[in-house]
């Protein structure tokens, strides 16, 4: 059984973790370069745990791993591109130990002109597609009964997506583009992936759930926005630190106090009511079948990427 969560939004991942016991354990944290990815592994290295590192190119996941510590594993993964996810799924499965959790951290916010690949718009690609796809490609690696998958997310609660949840019919853009609309679109999903993935890996015992990290200071998501300069630097006022920003999902992917709760929306290392459509189980299953025949579509099998 979970322990109380005496935790909240004034909590650090340092905090969280405090005489959690990680020697031995295992864990992928995406984004690990720059800020809440940053924290989150450097937190969980603290504890005495194995973290796997991965940024979108090999130096700035080296560097980061670098700072924290000789228990971090390097590994580039440029979500963007489903043959370098793959790859980097290949380096993690060669390490021969099983998964304590993956943390999948990274994404992109309000890119302000259209770019596609695969026939999908980048946020979506990137926030979404990107980590279904590698996780697709390590869920057999998450232990069995105590395993974990945490899926950050943000900006669905307060602002909604498009009415009807995913644009299937506008995955590229063409009919039209709106930075924060196609920002929501992509977060939206990643929501409504953690909920069809707490319910088809229930049977393992995996415990899946989303995270809202809130408004945020010292990341690079907010260097697209578009609010003036002036604006932004008051806003940056009243956000949180990167410490308090990783709290949340260094909670769920490692303490005690969370290890039986699944399926469910997160911000301020609390539960929370997710966006309107959390619940559409049909959504959520017609997302998965269109990210799968995205990936397995534009993926080349490991033979074919190995003689590239």
């Amino acid at each position: 059984m979970a322990h109380s969560n005496p935790f909240n939004a004034r909590s650090t991942a340092d905090h969280v973790l405090a005489g959690v016991d990680l020697t031995g354990r295992r864990f992928v944290v995406t984004g690990c370069n720059s800020g809440i990815g940053f924290e989150t592994m450097n937190s969980l290295a603290a504890n005495g745990a194995q973290v796997v590192g991965l940024a979108r190119s090999w130096s700035a996941a080296s560097e980061a791993c670098a700072r924290v510590g000789p228990t971090c594993t390097a590994v580039a993964c440029d979500l963007s591109d489903l043959d370098s996810v793959a790859d980097a799924a290949g380096a993690i499965r060669a390490l021969n130990a099983p998964l304590d959790a993956v943390v999948a951290n990274a994404g992109v916010a309000y890119l302000p002109a259209l770019k596609t690949r695969y026939g999908v718009e980048m946020q979506f690609l990137v926030n979404h597609i990107g980590h279904f796809a590698l996780v697709k490609q390590l869920s057999e690696l998450v232990r069995n009964g105590s395993g974990r998958i945490v899926l950050v997310g943000g900006a669905t609660r307060v602002k909604p997506s498009p009415p009807e949840g995913i644009m299937f019919d506008n995955l590229d853009g063409h009919r039209f583009y709106h930075p924060a609309t196609f920002y929501r679109q992509s977060k939206l999903a990643v929501a409504l992936y953690a909920k069809e993935l707490a319910r088809r890996l229930q049977g393992r015992g995996i415990s899946v759930n989303m995270v809202d990290p809130g408004a945020t200071k010292g990341t690079q998501l907010d260097r697209h926005s578009p609010q003036p300069l002036l604006v932004r630097a008051v806003a940056r006022l009243f956000k949180k630190n990167t410490q308090r920003a990783a709290a949340t999902q260094a909670l769920l992917a490692a303490s005690p106090r969370v290890a039986d709760v699944s399926g469910e929306f997160w911000a301020d290392c609390r539960i929370t009511e997710g966006p309107a459509l959390l619940d559409d189980v049909d959504l959520a299953k017609h997302l998965w079948e269109v990210s799968e025949r995205i990936v397995d579509t534009n993926t080349l099998p490991d033979k074919l990427r190995a003689a590239a």
